[in-house]
This record gives structure tokens, C-alpha cells and sequence, in this order.
């Protein structure tokens, strides 16, 4: 099931996420939600303050997901993955590279060619960062996910090292010359992840959360 958020702050779309996980039982489908969040740094558990080099007056947000630093705001497509990897059959790296390889053909679609690196989950249009990956397994459970740049103010990239690299550069689909609908552009994505995830029933985005 696909649940279309719009925007929304990041902490309590995070909460939910896990009381989502949780509460669900063996029976309970997976869930991929896709929202925009206002402006955030959120720092994942191994994440070292050294890497947040100025926040400016952005939020910063200690979270749960595994990886360093990153950046989400407007403009940015987050896919959260509420998943069962244990009914799926698949551990935690083979879910990162599904993901990756959603990513790339989706981008791959739109002509622009991109590729995930061994050493730095995400993915890559030649040096530049362009999606980032960051998730939490419990009991065999994932949440939090992925976010893809796409038409959004790249500033407080700066602000930081981003996922612990510094210097790292980055990119997103309008440097890139591509203009596409945000709402298309998550439906294109759920249907590449989809088909890697071996789901066989067709994603309809309508499902909204309460706020």
C-alpha cells in the first residue's frame, strides 16, 4: 500500500513510523509512504556532530535510522519502506540494493545514467549524490527509506558532510535537465520498486495517513 502524505514535519511522520512497526503483526501489508518534509537535518545513530559543520537555523534531529548526516526539504521525494523482509526473504543489503536499482531505473528512464557505490550507500550521477539511503531494521522489519533530489534549494547541503563525506557533491533531477511531475515521479519510482521487490499487485497512491 502506498500512502501519498504531502508535506509534513519530520518528527511526527517518524513517530508513526515507528508505532507502525511496532504494532503490525504477521498478517500486516507493507506500507511505503511518500511525503516532503520542511527543512531538516536529521542525524543517524552512528552520526557524528562533526559532519553538521553549521546548521544555520535548520532543526537538527537526532533519529534512529542507521548512516551519518543528511539534509531533507522541500522539493525532495522521501519514500519511507514499511516492510516484513523476513516474509519478502531478504536481509537488509539485498533491500539496499533493490532500492538502489529502483533508483537507477528510474533515472535511467529519464536519460540520465547513474550507478550505487560500494563503499557509500545511495546513489551516484558520475560524483554527485542524488538519492540517499537510510533505514532501521527491528524483528526483521524495516522503516525509514530513501530520499531522491529533484527540484529543491541544494544550500544546506553545505551546512554539512553529507552521510560523513566531505566535500561530497551533490545533484538533483532539475540541474540534471529534467522537469517531471512530483506526483509522476512518485508513481514511476513505487512502480520500479515494486517490480524489484517482487510485489505483483499494482500500486495505487490514494491512501493518506491522519495528520
Amino acid at each position: 500500500m502506498i500512502r501519498e502524505l504531502g508535506v509534513r514535519e519530520y518528527e511526527p511522520v517518524w513517530r508513526r513510523m515507528q508505532a507502525f512497526t511496532e504494532d503490525r503483526g504477521r498478517e500486516t501489508p507493507d506500507e511505503c509512504w511518500l511525503v516532503q518534509h520542511p527543512a531538516v537535518f536529521t542525524l543517524g545513530l552512528n552520526g557524528k556532530a562533526e559532519h553538521l559543520l553549521d546548521p544555520h537555523e535548520i532543526p537538527v534531529i537526532a533519529v534512529d535510522r542507521g548512516g551519518q548526516v543528511t539534509y531533507h526539504g522541500p522539493g525532495q521525494l522521501v519514500m519511507y519502506l514499511l516492510l516484513d523482509l523476513n516474509r519478502l526473504g531478504i536481509g537488509v543489503r539485498e533491500l539496499v540494493r533493490k532500492i538502489e536499482a529502483a533508483i537507477i531505473d528510474l533515472l535511467a528512464s529519464h536519460g540520465v545514467p547513474a550507478q550505487g557505490r560500494e563503499d557509500a550507500p545511495g546513489v551516484y550521477v558520475e560524483d554527485r549524490k542524488i538519492a540517499a539511503l537510510g533505514l532501521r531494521i527491528k524483528r526483521g522489519r524495516s522503516y525509514h527509506g530513501l530520499s531522491l533530489n529533484v527540484d529543491m534549494d541544494l544550500e544546506p547541503f553545505q551546512y554539512i558532510n553529507p552521510c560523513g563525506y566531505p566535500g561530497m557533491a551533490v545533484t538533483q533531477l532539475k540541474d540534471l535537465g529534467i522537469d517531471v511531475d512530483m506526483t509522476l515521479l512518485q508513481q514511476q519510482l513505487a512502480q520500479h520498486l515494486r517490480r524489484h521487490l517482487g510485489y505483483t499487485k499494482a500500486i495505487d497512491i490514494n491512501e493518506p495517513i491522519p495528520a
